[in-house]
């Protein structure tokens, strides 16, 4: 399976959403000269106005005509006479319609249509006495139950093919995405979104297929359908001279999914078959593949705007009115968006670069326009705001040199031979493979501490990364090296100096006298 076919595909649902556009307001749009005769949630036939009699109102009453004729059990009989030089239908001998110039079409005299719809009315009216036979109604109860029982199963096979498809899909991806380990929310949405509308297509064909099958079913589902056409292609809203209804904006917001995914597509395909066949950076390519993405975005919504009829100086104070609204309300999120677009463009973090920002260590996963993702040493996802970029101190351990320096403090015993340190401390960062040696490693002497002699190992890494595994490797390579050059660590040591003296106390002689005699007793061995 290929990933390029899904550009034509998508061409040809927006082409089709396009027609039904156009073809819309032709379809939506009811004359109101004309009105249908309804029996039993059917249309019989379309009658126009006759003199002050309004359409709807001939409808209706011809429909309760029909419905009173169901009601007696003999045969349907229907016969045209002229009265008033025009053809008139009588039902069961009872006036029923006044065929008239208005109520034909083109090519087809009163009399030829008084006779057409004479028939019609006949086979509906006899259509609706037998379905209300209690034989039918056997028939048709089986059919119901056979009928959802079939839907049932058509629901279970669906997801049964919708499963094997999505795995296939799966498998493309983890092949040709940049970033497999985290698909995106609209790509669920889309892998669902098919599946979702297969199985309410199904359900709802079963449900208006079975209530077409009762006239009492037939005569509500009418009503029902009547009333979602006319609330759904009311004129809601105006802009200029055009006016929109819920179906317009609908079909306005599938238009729109339909830019988001061919823009996605055509990113993505810029992404991975272009920009990686050329020899600019990561950041560089995820740079253009933004850019690109937000540009075809903003085109295509223009474009839209102006083929649906909305002239953007109309949208002007609305605008102005939401940059009120963002400005106050919305303060950090354009915050973030405008730092995003910062960093765009300064370049100065790039996808793939080790950062430091605040608490947060990791590398740039994936720029946003409001957040920049950063996955963790400890393999965590960190959503940061972009604003923290700026409003904070950055390190960047892999801008323009990826290469960085490790300083590893040590403290040694004052009996220790520094130049024996000096080559300890050399030899465990020459046996560490990830250490360069271009610039060599090099040992300083710090200072004197309380307890010991200060020394720092510098090293270079080519993968900041992993500077922390590397410093922990470093320091059991070092505490081998000193074991085996016989040189100490000491520990922290404190000496404590204690010296005699009197005590300014002073008593009074009776208590004074009182004590020695206290005194010469003991040293005589009488007891107290």
């Amino acid at each position: 399976m290929k990933t390029r076919p899904l550009l034509p595909i998508m061409g040809v649902i927006i082409l089709l959403i396009s027609g039904l556009i156009l073809i819309w307001p032709s379809l939506a749009q009811s004359n109101k000269e004309t009105a249908p005769v309804v029996l039993d949630g059917s249309e019989i036939i379309t009658i126009g106005s006759y003199e002050l009699f309004p359409a709807q109102g001939r409808a209706n009453w011809i429909s309760s005509q029909l419905e009173e004729a169901i009601k007696l059990k003999e045969p349907t009989e229907i016969r045209i006479e002229e009265q008033n030089g025009s053809p008139t239908i009588i039902l069961n001998d009872r006036y029923l319609l006044t065929v008239t110039e208005k109520d034909t079409t083109v090519g087809i005299s009163p009399r030829e249509q008084a006779q057409i719809w004479g028939e019609q009315i006949r086979q509906a009216v006899e259509k609706a006495q037998q379905e209300r036979r209690v034989e039918f109604l056997w028939r048709a109860s089986l059919v119901v139950l056979l009928m959802a029982i079939l839907a049932m199963a058509i629901h279970w096979f669906l997801g049964w093919i919708w499963r094997r498809f999505q795995r296939q899909i799966l498998k493309l991806l983890r092949r040709h995405n940049s970033n497999p380990e985290e698909p995106s929310r609209l790509l669920g949405l889309l892998l669902r979104l098919p599946l979702l509308l297969a199985r309410s297509i199904v359900w709802v064909a079963t449900l208006l297929y079975l209530t077409n099958l009762f006239p009492f079913s037939r005569t509500w589902s009418y009503s029902i359908t009547e009333i979602l056409i006319a609330t759904f292609t009311s004129p809601i809203v105006s802009f200029g001279q055009n006016s929109y209804s819920v179906v317009n904006f609908l079909i306005l917001i599938a238009l729109f999914l339909a830019l988001i995914v061919l823009t996605n597509v055509a990113t993505e395909f810029l992404r991975n078959r272009v920009l990686r066949t050329t020899r600019l950076t990561i950041g560089t390519q995820e740079v253009i593949a933004i850019f690109s993405r937000y540009a075809l975005l903003s085109i295509g919504t223009i474009v839209l705007l102006q083929a649906w009829g909305i002239q953007l100086s109309s949208l002007a104070i609305l605008a102005s009115a939401l940059g009120v609204g963002i400005g106050f309300g919305f303060q950090n999120i354009a915050k973030d968006f405008g730092s995003g677009f910062v960093l765009l463009l300064e370049r100065a973090i790039q996808v793939g670069d080790f950062v430091e920002v605040g608490d947060y260590m990791g590398t740039v996963e994936r720029y946003a326009p409001r957040f920049t993702l950063i996955r963790t040493l400890d393999s965590v996802s960190i959503i940061v705001p972009n604003s923290r970029f700026l409003d904070l101190e950055v390190i960047n351990w892999s801008h323009s040199n990826p290469i960085s320096r490790l300083r590893i403090p040590v403290g040694v015993s004052y009996h220790a031979n520094v130049n024996a340190v000096r080559t300890a401390l050399l030899e465990a960062a020459k046996k560490h493979g990830d250490v360069l040696s271009h610039p060599e490693p090099v040992v300083g002497f710090t200072g004197f501490g309380d307890s010991a002699l200060k020394f720092v190992l510098l090293v270079w890494i080519r993968d900041p990364v992993q500077h922390l595994g590397i410093k922990s490797d470093l320091y059991f390579l070092i505490e081998a090296a000193f074991k085996q050059h016989k040189i100490e660590i000491p520990f922290p040591q404190r000496d404590l100096h204690l010296r005699s003296g009197t005590l300014p106390l002073q008593v009074s002689p009776k208590l004074e006298q009182i004590l020695s005699q206290l005194s010469q007793q003991l040293k005589n061995g009488d007891q107290l």
